[in-house]
């Protein structure tokens, strides 16, 4: 018997490499750079961006061939999203790998990928691609909001949850 639910709601281990990648929404939050306090383990976001990332659009400008540019460009696998803690609240790895449905502004679901903006989840036009941004200590850069919800993401969330998702590990 197949599953006829759409492919974003059927567990991830069972996902093609096509429909994996299309579970990105594409908000660009994860090509920022971030750093660990050394004395309390914390995560910092900053608003300063890889060098391949479109600030404009929120998108990469090189993906196919981003790691021979950024050697240290993560390949984000089923087998390391419990791993990266530091993927947003948003991403729809981390969510669907939590058992939790895509937010109602995915762009899977509104079928529009300027939802992501409209949602204030992408980071089109509020980062500078680190090679463009002054010289500054690191501790200037560092903004809250790469790991929050936005309130307009919220706002846009369902009342309820669909009921029967076994993908949570």
């Amino acid at each position: 018997m197949s599953d006829e639910r759409p492919f974003y709601q059927r567990p991830l281990e069972e996902l093609n490499a096509a429909e994996w990648e299309a579970l990105c929404d594409g908000c660009g939050r994860c090509c920022l750079h971030k750093f660990e306090d050394e004395d309390t383990g914390e995560l910092a976001h900053t608003w300063l961006a890889c060098d391949l990332l479109d600030c404009e659009t929120g998108h990469c400008s090189d993906y196919a061939r981003r790691r021979e540019s950024v050697p240290d460009c993560l390949q984000l696998t089923l087998e390391k999203v419990a791993q990266y803690d530091w993927l947003p609240p948003t991403c729809a790895y981390r969510l669907r790998f939590a058992g939790q449905p895509l937010p109602s502004w995915h762009p899977l679901l509104t079928g529009d990928p300027d939802s992501v903006r409209r949602a204030g989840v992408s980071v089109a036009g509020r980062v500078l691609r680190e090679c463009d941004a002054p010289d500054l200590p690191i501790i200037d850069y560092v903004v809250d909001w790469p790991g929050e919800v936005p309130l307009a993401a919220r706002l846009l969330q369902p009342a309820s949850e669909p009921e029967g998702d076994s993908t949570a590990k």
